[in-house]
């Protein structure tokens, strides 16, 4: 575990202030869920919550199919990391942080297709490798995560039977998250 060299008080009703600068690190925005865990040695750990992670080996599965159907490899993101890959070397791609411009295109909530005049978004931070389409999985009105196919071999631009895939992919899974 990596001290921060912060110490903060717990007030009278419980509460404690995560700083501003871990909060922006670990990308925690307000109304975010954070478990908490107790350790036995009396240690205290908050750790984002992910409704992905409870379907990750599912998640895995749907990767495998959606990347054979559209022949275009495939990330599934949570909000922050990838947590399911096809099509690619998993070990490059597994908990990788998502890039800036993904994580934009669902706080917007609204999917993207590269086209004539919109380039592919590096859906991986550090990755110069781009996805041709990237649709939010929103379940009960919150976003949980993403489905980014990326560019081929071709760089074809993606045809609207590929965006159909992506985009009931992301609303499959997001009933998966659904109460």
């Amino acid at each position: 575990m990596k001290a921060t060299g912060i110490v903060r008080r717990i007030d009278d009703l419980g509460r404690v202030v995560i700083p501003k600068e871990i909060r922006r690190t670990m990308r925690i925005r307000e109304g975010d869920p954070l478990e908490i865990f107790t350790a036995a040695d009396g240690e205290v750990i908050f750790k984002k919550y992910s409704p992905m992670g409870d379907f990750a080996e599912f998640t895995a599965q749907y990767a495998e199919v959606l990347n054979k159907a559209l022949n275009m490899p495939v990330l599934i993101t949570d909000r922050d990391h990838v947590f399911a890959v096809s099509g690619m070397p998993k070990k490059e791609y597994i908990d990788r942080r998502i890039s800036q411009e993904l994580e934009d295109i669902m706080e917007n909530r609204a999917g993207f297709a590269a086209g004539t005049e919109s380039a592919a978004v590096s859906p991986v931070e550090g990755d110069s490798r781009g996805a041709c389409l990237a649709y939010p999985i929103i379940g009960n009105g919150d976003v949980s995560g993403c489905v980014c196919a990326m560019l081929n071999e071709k760089k074809d631009l993606p045809t609207d039977a590929e965006i159909r895939l992506v985009q009931v992919a992301a609303q499959f899974l997001a009933k998966q998250t659904e109460d």
